[in-house]
């Protein structure tokens, strides 16, 4: 087998996986997901690693007919760390998930068991396609199956309260489809194609592919949750189980956004719009202000995280207006996309560690109320030091991940002439850090739950969730070397 052929592997052993584990039962497929996570990290890793010493894409062809006839695989330096990213994401949640949704040696089976593990493997597959997808409708077809396996993990309760939920997410989430297969028709009629490397070299500003991709750029903000088409996000990601809060935080949001970037800075790479770069721009901005607020006034543990979301998507909006600006091989640009992919990563890891954490705390104390976990710091002192290191991380203090990314972007800001973009990186983490203080003084606090006997640390949970979070602050002691890795295969310094 080529080596060409490991982005399409890194799909379909998940693909596969799935459907395996249907007839094997909740335990067959727990064994099987846990059989099955290092060999998806290892395939990602060398993806990753040939990609860098390479210095150029992997690209393997579906039924070895080349696009426009086919289909093509590409794995550029964005696909292969996001597919590092979702591969340590998914392994960790998996291994945390085996307390709640695992199936005990001569123990009777779960429905919800049962739903959990191939709906993990079907979002792994679906975040894998996205990332290795260069067709724009088979784009789409990552797209519904990340929507489909993403939506179950909302209600596995069964409760009202996240079936209305999941059903707010579903309504979103069908919109934004309609108007994304909406504007892959419109290009297939103007371009003839749908290969985004072939949509690069043709599209010259066509109005059907604008309107295209303004329609198709409407419906991804929906399902990146981008405000205010936030609606849908704060009860989904607060009702769910844990497990399923931090895989829908970390990778599921994500796979929206890396597909915006892919019709902007691929499909219309030598296109600048830097106007509607500025109005996207101003609405990740709204959204770092206004969710880093209602973060603050947030009384439920995981309600304040979710909104936090919120705010923490906006910063990769920040690198629209200065992509669109400046030419794709400045300084600049590369200071921007490779800060806008790192707050990518960065914010998975922190945010998968705090979701994990709130639901530690919550499960522990019998609620999530943030007034009312005082005497976390003595019986969990390791739930609540993965809750602040995450927070250093998503406020952006040195030397974490996400200080080098916010950095990253500031730089890129002042560079490109457009300093209120910094202004903005600056206030949103001095917002971020007020609403982690707020957890962190409540658990810091001696309160009625302080009688609690401190709690056994079990490290597949304690030590799962912190040690995505030690991720999220080690990103930032890799050499900037590393991060060159990110910029291999963007299609806007193509000649």
């Amino acid at each position: 087998m080529s080596a060409a052929m490991l982005p399409m592997l890194a799909v379909m052993l998940p693909v596969l996986a799935m459907v395996l584990a249907m007839p094997l039962g909740a335990r067959g497929a727990e064994r099987l997901t846990m059989a099955l996570l290092p060999v998806g990290l290892a395939l990602s890793v060398i993806i990753a690693v040939i990609v860098q010493l390479g210095g150029a894409p992997m690209v393997s062809h579906f039924g070895h007919w080349a696009p426009p006839l086919g289909i093509a695989f590409r794995a550029d330096g964005l696909s292969a760390a996001m597919l590092v990213t979702a591969a340590l994401v998914i392994g960790a949640v998996a291994i945390f998930a085996r307390a709640d949704f695992g199936t005990a040696s001569g123990a009777s089976e779960r429905r919800e068991a049962f739903a959990f593990w191939p709906l993990l493997l079907a979002l792994w597959a679906a975040i894998n396609l996205i990332l290795v997808a260069n067709d724009l409708f088979t784009l789409y077809v990552g797209l519904e199956l990340l929507t489909f396996a993403a939506m179950p993990l909302v209600c596995l309760d069964g409760s009202r309260a996240t079936l209305e939920a999941a059903l707010r997410y579903l309504m979103f989430a069908l919109l934004g489809s309609v108007l994304y297969l909406l504007g892959v028709a419109l290009i297939y009629g103007a371009a003839g194609t749908l290969d985004i490397v072939l949509l690069a070299q043709r599209v010259t500003g066509q109005p059907a592919v604008v309107l295209a991709i303004a329609v198709m750029t409407v419906g991804l903000l929906a399902k990146t949750a981008l405000l205010p088409l936030h609606l849908w996000l704060p009860p989904a990601h607060a009702g769910a189980p844990a497990a399923a809060s931090a895989v829908l935080s970390a990778l599921v949001v994500k796979g929206s956004f890396i597909l915006l970037l892919r019709l902007w800075f691929g499909v219309m790479a030598h296109v600048p719009m830097p106007g509607a770069a500025q109005i996207l721009a101003a609405l990740g901005a709204t959204a770092i202000l206004l969710g880093s607020v209602a973060a603050l006034r947030e009384k439920r543990l995981k309600l304040l995280v979710a909104y936090s979301t919120v705010a923490q998507i906006g910063y990769l909006f920040l690198m629209f207006p200065l992509l669109a600006s400046v030419p794709g091989a400045s300084d600049v640009a590369a200071k921007a996309w490779t800060g806008g992919v790192v707050q990518a990563v960065s914010h998975a890891f922190a945010k998968a560690a705090m979701f994990l954490a709130a639901g530690i705390m919550a499960a522990r104390f019998g609620h999530d109320r943030i007034a009312d976990i005082g005497g976390a710091g003595r019986v969990m002192p390791v739930t609540l030091l993965t809750f602040g290191l995450a927070g250093l991380s998503l406020m952006g203090v040195p030397p974490s991940g996400g200080f080098a990314a916010k950095w990253l972007l500031l730089s890129a800001a002042i560079g490109a002439g457009q300093w209120w973009w910094a202004l903005v990186v600056l206030g949103g983490g001095l917002l971020t850090g007020g609403y982690v203080y707020r957890v962190l003084a409540a658990g810091l606090r001696a309160g009625e739950k302080s009688a609690l006997e401190p709690a056994t640390v079990t490290w597949s949970r304690d030590g799962i969730a912190l040690g995505l979070a030690v991720i999220s602050v080690m990103l930032g002691f890799l050499p900037l070397a590393s991060f060159g890795l990110v910029q291999v295969g963007r299609l806007d310094i193509a000649p």
